[in-house]
């Protein structure tokens, strides 16, 4: 997969590397197939704690490869519709990973570029980064990237970057959400490297249980359904291994053993 690189640590950690630097890490069809065989392969691990998304070059991806565009210009609306469902299935791979997913942006992303890092679960970006939702300059729409970028940063601001296309700054973008932390591009790494740390000390089954939580209550109406929905799902992480574990430990002034056994 020369479009992809896939650095695995011995500590849980796969770094999965967008490496299409000569084109901006542009999308075309096998772009889109490697990276989400990468992904896949990173979820169904189970030695992975945690997928880092980064990327080589000056950019961190400039959305879809022209040659690419140029092809489906030529394509059917069926043809059309399967090639879009390879993208809309590389997203929904990458929200739905068990593992925390963390997108550590530098250069800009444009278009479906955007739809990446809203999909991932933590962004962190070097200053100077610019994105855009470009889609409607072509006479298209962000239509597979929608759910994601919608869901980061709201319908709001959608309403007027799906319409006009125009840049927005790092700073917008943290302000919006669609980024979490913005540091010097000389402190990506380290950046990224805290955050990582952080994760590693909490229980993976709980992270996991976590993110299918916000996936299962988000935008729902607080009721008894969703109540008992709920009561149910701490009820079990409770009674689950990690969750005794986790509880055992605090009360013994230890480090969980997902952390280190017997680390103090």
């Amino acid at each position: 997969m020369s479009n992809v690189l896939v650095e695995t640590g011995d500590d849980g950690r796969v770094t999965i590397r967008l490496a299409r630097a000569e084109r901006h890490n542009a999308f075309d069809e096998v772009f889109i197939a490697d990276l989400t065989a990468a992904f896949e392969r990173a979820a169904a691990d189970p030695a992975v704690r945690i997928v880092v998304l980064a990327s080589s070059g000056q950019s961190f991806s400039a959305g879809a490869d022209l040659a690419w565009m140029k092809r489906m210009a030529a394509y059917s609306q069926e043809e059309n519709y399967r090639d879009a469902l390879g993208l809309a299935r590389l997203l929904q791979v990458i929200d739905t990973c068990p593992k925390p997913v963390v997108a550590l942006v530098q250069g800009h992303a444009y278009g479906g570029g955007v739809g990446l890092i809203a999909a991932c679960d933590i962004a962190i970006a070097a200053e100077g980064c610019q994105f855009a939702l470009t889609e409607v300059k072509l006479g298209l729409i962000p239509a597979v990237i929608s759910p994601y970028v919608i869901a980061a940063i709201g319908a709001r601001p959608c309403r007027r970057f799906f319409l006009t296309a125009e840049r927005f700054s790092v700073a917008e973008a943290h302000r919006l959400g669609l980024v979490h932390e913005v540091v010097p591009p000389s402190e990506l790494v380290a950046a990224g490297e805290r955050v990582l740390a952080t994760l590693m000390e909490c229980s993976p089954a709980a992270q996991t249980a976590a993110k299918q939580l916000i996936r299962d209550v988000a935008y729902r109406e607080a009721n008894d359904e969703l109540a008992a929905l709920t009561a149910e799902r701490i009820a079990t992480i409770r009674a689950s291994e990690e969750g005794r574990e986790g509880l055992s430990a605090f009360l013994e002034k230890r480090k969980p053993r997902w952390c280190g056994a017997g680390v103090r």
